[in-house]
This record gives C-alpha cells, structure tokens and sequence, in this order.
C-alpha cells in the first residue's frame, strides 16, 4: 500500500457508471475548496487516468468476477501505471497539505484498487436510474467494460437497454456492497435525481462529508440545473421499461427507483 504522510489528505474519488450527473458534483467538490487538477475535459473528468483506465479495468475487473487476483506482475504493472497517471494529474508536492482528489467516472470500477492505495480513500459514489441510463445514447461503459462485467450468457441477453441495466446493477451495487463494508463513513451515495429534486438538502450533505464549512445555497443556486433528459424512461415503451424492471428490479428497489 502506498504511503500516505501525515501532512496530506487522502483523495476524494468521484465516480459513476457513465452520464449519472457527476459534473456537477465535481463542481461541488471545487467549490468546496478540493484541488481536482487542471489536466480536464469538458466533463471535468481528469484525463490522466484515461490510458491508466483503459489498460487496467478490464483485466481487474475480469478477475474479480471470476473470484482471481491479477498476477504478481500485473499487481507490479497496475500500481506503476496508476502513480504514474496520478503524478500527471497532481503531482505529490502539489497535493502536500491540500484537499484533493478527482473526478473520473470509471473510477466505481476500480473502488477496491483504489482503497488499497489510500486507506483514508474518500468515495462519492453518483447514482442515476438505471432506466434512465439503459435508454441513454451513452453506451461508452457496456461497450469498453461489458466483456469484463458480464458474463458470457449475459453479453448475449435480450437487448442493448437489458445489458446496459444489468452492467448499471452490477457496478453500482458492487460499489454500494463495498463502500458500506469497507469505507464506512468515508463512502457517499449521491442519487442524482435527489440533488435535482432537493439541491440544497442534497448539496448540504455532500458539503458535510467534505467537512467544508461552506454556505450550499449560492452553490445550489448556481450549479443545479435538472437535464431535460431527467426521467426520459418515463416517455419510453412500457413493454421495455417492464424488461428493464425484471432485468434489474432487486437494484431498482434497493436504491429507491422502485417500490
């Protein structure tokens, strides 16, 4: 495990299975006095990690499914390639004393990697009806990551929505499983559509695990705006939404979509 000294903050990772809304959560976080880079897209996600994600979550992910671990080597090879990604994002004197982390939404796939480089690891876990993201143009994370997450029998279910819901059910409740057991009070689970409905409730609790003594109503007035895209499931077929109901209905439940 990397060494943490005393004088540094342990990150703050922001993540999500693609187009769950964390923008705006990383502008929060900003806004709140944490350091996410300079090196960004227009998502705000930190681009130094993009090689780093595209060679790693596979693999890392693959073996988990299957119960293995990486090999010593690829052990080695995958915590080089991640301090390297994380000195072009910030480098180690630029984090000294500071509040910092970032913002990339793949980073939900690699929460356990991650936790073991940072035993203080904070997690701001974005949530998005799965629905909403099955019906979603947004397919990056099925098409890159689907191999890795699902199974051969899934990859070959139903339909695009079916398999993009059930990645959508798979990475987010690994992620919940995990945050609860093992990051405790240092995990968040921000639903999207709850920021949209109660933004300063909802920014007011992001602020507080922050720990930043920062007024959430200029921030709420400011940097929430709902999509027009929120609960675009709604307008869609109801002979899809039940097959997405029935593929993904226990994690629909757990995180309040369904009752």
């Amino acid at each position: 495990m990397a060494s943490v000294g005393v004088a540094n903050f342990a990150p703050l990772v922001i993540g999500a299975t693609g187009g769950s809304g964390t923008r705006v959560i990383a502008r929060i976080a900003k806004l709140a006095g944490y350091n996410l880079g300079t090196k960004l897209n227009s998502a705000e996600d930190s681009l130094a990690f993009y090689s780093f994600h595209e060679t790693w979550i596979n693999p890392f992910v693959s073996a988990r499914r299957r119960g293995q671990a990486l090999t010593f080597w690829q052990s080695a090879r995958m915590k080089e390639g991640f301090h390297a990604a994380l000195a072009s994002h910030i480098p180690e004197a630029e984090r000294r004393g500071t509040r910092w982390g970032w913002k990339t939404p793949r980073s939900i796939y690699l929460l356990p990697f991650l936790h073991a480089q940072f035993a203080q690891l904070k997690f701001i876990h974005v949530m998005r009806d799965g629905r909403d993201m099955a019906l979603s143009q947004n397919q990056n994370q099925l098409r890159k990551h689907g191999r890795a997450v699902l199974s051969w029998g899934e990859r070959l279910f139903g339909s695009m929505p079916e398999r993009s819901v059930l990645l959508w059910e798979k990475v987010n409740s690994q992620a919940a499983d995990y945050g609860k057991a093992r990051l405790r009070e240092s995990y968040l689970r921000v639903r999207f559509e709850d920021l949209c409905a109660k933004p300063l409730e909802t920014t007011a609790q992001i602020l507080n695990f922050l720990e930043a003594a920062v007024d959430p109503e200029p921030i709420t007035r400011a940097e929430i705006t709902p999509p027009r895209s929120l609960g675009r499931w709604k307008t869609c077929s109801p002979a899809i939404i039940s097959k997405l109901e029935a593929t993904a209905g226990t994690s629909l439940r757990r995180f309040g979509y369904l009752e």
